[in-house]
């Protein structure tokens, strides 16, 4: 039995190619960022710890508490909720005038990436048999 979001996944649209093209350079330039794909959305983890990435039109970082609180300040920013009422905690969704602001946008993913690098490495789950 699908859960109960399954719905809302079977309608998300694509990121524009330009979104995708902006997320990648960005990525290309930080280092100890990988790249990999998430639901069919590009997303950038390090030591295996999601910090950002795309969801249709939108960029989202994760931040620490006292970060995430100034940026929710801004206007446009949001808590970041790819299902409805199911927000993903630390996550924010990145204003449209920080997208249009490659230096801007640059600093608050640096800051994303060093809050997750903070964080204790995440190992990836092996696929295949489950064990007994």
């Amino acid at each position: 039995m699908p859960h109960k979001g399954a719905s809302e996944m079977k309608t998300w649209r694509k990121s524009p190619p330009e979104l995708v093209r902006r997320f990648d350079t960005l990525l290309a330039s930080l280092p100890g960022a990988d790249r990999r794909m998430l639901f069919g959305y590009p997303c950038a983890f390090t030591n295996g710890q999601m910090f950002a990435g795309l969801h249709q039109e939108n960029m989202f970082l994760r931040l620490p508490d006292e970060e995430r609180l100034d940026f929710l300040r801004l206007e446009g920013a949001g808590p970041f909720e790819p299902l409805p009422g199911r927000p993903m905690r630390e996550y924010v969704v990145v204003p449209d005038a920080i997208l249009d602001e490659p230096d801007t946008l640059r600093g608050w993913l640096e800051r994303s990436l060093r809050y997750a690098s903070s964080l204790p490495p995440k190992e990836r789950k092996k696929r295949g048999a489950k064990p007994v």
